[in-house]
Order: structure tokens, then sequence, then C-alpha cells
């Protein structure tokens, strides 16, 4: 009488809440994570590059994305990790006919800027013009790569809107929606 673990994939563009939901969960249930996002900031970070430079980079070099994106794949089919965070993993975990909750954080620009402001130590001008320029870069090469828009809602079984409600909140959503405590 085998117990099915639980999985879950929490998306959303910058500054959305997805790590830090990962990190409540993480810690509200004891699982285990894998954080796409944290990934490319230290690939970014490990490279010497901005974010910005980065996301071009994989844009001109399919490589990395697909390096990365195949580890994503693996953790969403393994017995091990609860939690997979990227902007794509609701669409592997979807494509794989993963039997998972598939989340994605809908927060407004505005408030997805206020929030990179406070994590990178940027002016809100700045982090409103570096999100605009890094989604219209990745959303071009998920599209040229994949066919996908990573906010198109097909894929997820919840959506989330987390722009007015605090990290809490959110976390208390998700764990109703697992419905586990």
């Amino acid at each position: 009488m085998g117990v099915s673990m639980k999985k879950v994939t929490i998306s959303g563009h910058p500054g959305s809440g997805t790590s830090t939901l990962v990190e409540g969960l993480s810690k509200h249930f004891s699982w285990t994570s894998i954080n796409g996002g944290q990934i490319f900031r230290n690939e970014a970070k490990e490279r010497n590059m901005t974010l910005a430079q980065f996301g071009k980079l994989c844009s001109d070099d399919e490589t990395v994305d697909l390096t990365l994106d195949e580890k994503l794949r693996a953790h969403i089919l393994d017995n091990v990790t609860n939690i997979i965070e990227s902007r794509l993993a609701g669409w592997w975990a979807y494509k794989l006919k993963s039997d998972c909750v598939r989340i994605w954080l809908n927060v407004s620009e505005q408030e997805r800027a206020r929030r990179v402001t406070i994590r990178e130590g940027t002016t809100r001008d700045e982090a409103i013009s570096a999100n605009k320029a890094r989604l219209l870069v990745d959303n071009e090469r998920y599209q040229k790569m994949y066919g996908l828009t990573p906010d198109d809602p097909t894929p997820y079984t919840h959506i989330i809107d987390a722009t007015d409600i605090t990290a809490e909140e959110v976390l208390g959503e998700t764990i109703k929606i697992l419905g586990v405590e």
C-alpha cells in the first residue's frame, strides 16, 4: 500500500515570491526543494554577469537553458524532491504528466519591482526596467526554444494572486491547496 510523495511546482515572474514560498514550504513540511531562480542567479554571479546579461547569454546559447531544464525535469520525476521552483517547472510537470500541484504566483509589475528593489538593492525604476528587459528576453527565448510562455495559465492547477497578501498568507493558501498539514 504505497503512499505517493507530495510534489509541487512553484512558478512566477522574478519578484513574485516563489523563493520565499519555497523556503516556507520547505521549513513547514521539512521537504526537499530545488530553486531554479537561485541556480540562475548563482550561475550569473559565477560568470560575473547581471541577470539581464545572463538572460541574453541564455538567449544566444541554448545549451545553458537546456542543461538547467533537464535537471528540473529530472527532479520533477524523482522520488526525492518535493518542491521544484522555476518559471518553467509547471510547464515541465504538465508536459511530463506528473501528478503534482502546479502553482503560479501572480504579482503586479509594481509590486514585483518593489520586492526586487529590496532583494537586489536597486532603485524602483532600475528594478522595473530590469524586470521588463529580463521578461522580454526570457519570453522570446522560451517561445523560440519551447513554443511557450511561462505565464500562460494552461499548465497550472492553481494561480495565486500574491500582489496584496503577505508571504505568510501565500504560504497558508498554498498549504490549504496541498491539503496537508
